[in-house]
């Protein structure tokens, strides 16, 4: 049966129905997203603005970076209730290109790496993200969040850049004090009512305290003006030659791999979070794409999945694309009319509520399970953790998934063995155990006694895999020392792949109907290259 209109209409009103997420929009459910949306506008705006400065731009740049992927990825993202924006991970990588190169450079980088994104998602290089590893999941969270928290620790200096100091006496303590009360509203509120997102509240109610006794502490407005105008579209003033793709392309590539890196691990968890299946991570790189691209187009820094401002959000009650639109309309409003307003909040209770999402975001668990884990598995995660904190996140999950890719090697060559027995008429059979591959193809080898084994020899495959074209060779070698021998070699139940692809050892196959089915990871187009020992 065809559905209706009506019927795809309730579908579009409800997008969370089948996704595990709030059943309708009741009133109550669109107060809740508003509220979120609105909690995450305020916490975007010191962000944009620090990662602005890190990136050596304006701070309207980072702002119309947050407001635009904002909104993109909010309409058209893998994910509802992820959250986007300029992100420090990036920034670090562009503060490079614009020393050397100016803003314009920028510009053009970002508009070439939302192609790139783009161009992974039409290609669904988003399931990629599968083959990251539980520990190095762990490691990525850790390091997110130790990154988190250091970011809050240039709150505490008064001044910009080299002349910043830190504080101390008085400032130090209003600072602090005014951190720990905001910490301490977000945690007490939940336990009396949750209609109003807690960290929505504990900015208010430090606001007010600051506000109504004029305390003299550090303000939104004094890391730079936030009031601004619409962004205008705005084509990158760089020559288009070979040499401005030289110059772009690299940077552009690095950020299109972190960008889509840190999104789609953000993607998988918010699945965690809200218990959603991780799906959309070839939606989600289109969205980044998209929305990079037209940022690229009106003048801002392009970014990614920011997942303190995510935590928040999920924490605040946002399931739903509602809240991360309404975060970008509010960021946008506070550019256009609510500066003096936003500016006046003090960054205390943004750092607290910073400090509230880096000890919700770190995987505490992690630190109980190190010692009941496999010993690897415990190195991956502070590896990973690590290489986060001291270099960028693409390198650290690349690093950890290298790192786990190699032991899984190590340890399934490390599983090839045979059993041996003889039949009545003196056959001798190998009974191969084990996955055969180029980590393994060695001890393979090493089973077998081509000069003392009896004129008769079978060797079955029933419970092992041939998974490679090392493999495939090592087949053929085998084969090939017992033809030298002058012996009669049998194999058994290899797959049709195999039978296809073995040339010399081909003829030695012997058909059986529970041959098993499954494909090689080889290309057809090389078999001519596979063999030539042996001949």
């Amino acid at each position: 049966m065809k559905p209706t209109l009506a019927a795809f209409a309730k579908r579009l009103y409800n997008p969370e129905r089948k996704r595990g997420g709030p059943r309708k929009f009741s009133p109550n459910r669109i107060k809740i997203e508003v509220l979120a949306g609105l909690t995450v506008a305020l916490a975007l705006v010191p962000e944009a603005v620090a990662f602005a400065f890190v990136a050596g731009v304006n701070p309207l740049v980072g702002l119309y970076a947050a407001f635009i992927v904002g909104l993109i990825t909010a309409l058209i993202g893998g994910q509802p209730g992820m959250i986007s924006g300029a992100t420090g991970a990036l920034a670090v990588v562009m503060v490079a290109l614009v020393s050397l190169h100016g803003v314009e450079y920028l510009f053009a980088t970002v508009v070439l790496m939302g192609l790139l994104q783009l161009l992974a998602g039409v290609l669904k290089l988003g399931k990629l993200i599968r083959l990251v590893p539980h520990p190095v999941m762990l490691g990525f969270v850790n390091g997110l969040a130790i990154v988190i928290f250091l970011a809050q620790l240039s709150h505490f200096k008064l001044g910009h850049g080299e002349a910043a100091q830190w504080m101390n006496g008085l400032p130090l303590v209003l600072m602090l004090g005014l951190v720990l009360l905001t910490m301490v509203v977000i945690w007490v509120m939940p336990k009396i009512t949750r209609a109003i997102p807690s960290p929505l509240v504990a900015i208010l109610v430090v606001a007010a305290v600051v506000i109504g006794f004029g305390l003299d502490v550090p303000r939104v407005g004094d890391l730079a003006s936030i009031a601004g105008g619409l962004p205008n579209f705005h084509i990158p003033n760089v020559p288009l030659t070979f040499a401005t793709l030289e110059i772009i392309f690299p940077f552009a590539l690095i950020l299109a791999a972190i960008g889509l890196i840190e999104s789609l691990l953000t993607l998988n968890l918010v699945g965690e979070m809200t218990d959603r299946p991780p799906r959309g991570s070839s939606k989600e790189c289109i969205a980044q794409g998209v929305a990079n691209t037209v940022t690229g187009f009106f003048g801002g820094m392009g970014g990614c999945a920011m997942i303190g401002q995510t935590v928040i959000n999920i924490k605040s009650g946002g399931r739903t694309r509602l809240s991360a639109i309404t975060a970008a309309l509010f960021l946008l409003a506070f550019i256009l009319v609510g500066s003096g307003l936003i500016e006046q909040i003090p960054l205390a209770a943004l750092v607290g509520v910073m400090f509230m999402v880096v000890i919700g975001t770190f995987a505490w668990q992690s630190l109980l399970i190190m010692r009941r884990i496999p010993l690897l598995d415990s190195f991956v995660i502070v590896l990973v953790t690590a290489v986060t904190v001291m270099h960028d996140l693409a390198s650290a999950v690349i690093v950890g998934v290298i790192v786990s890719a190699l032991a899984y090697a190590w340890n399934n060559a490390r599983r090839i063995h045979a059993h041996t027995r003889e039949t009545k008429d003196g056959t001798k059979v190998y009974e191969i155990i084990g996955p055969l591959f180029f980590g393994s193809i060695e001890g393979f080898t090493e089973i077998f006694t081509p000069k003392d084994d009896p004129k008769t020899v079978i060797v079955d495959f029933m419970y092992s895999r041939v998974v490679d074209q090392s493999a495939l060779q090592a087949i053929e070698n085998m084969a090939a020392k017992y033809r030298a021998n002058g012996k009669k070699l049998q194999l058994r139940h290899l797959s049709k792949d195999c039978h296809k692809l073995l040339k010399r050892a081909g003829q030695l196959i012997v058909d059986s109907d529970d041959d098993p089915e499954y494909g090689l990871a080889v290309d057809y187009s090389v078999r001519s290259s596979i063999l030539g020992v042996g001949k």
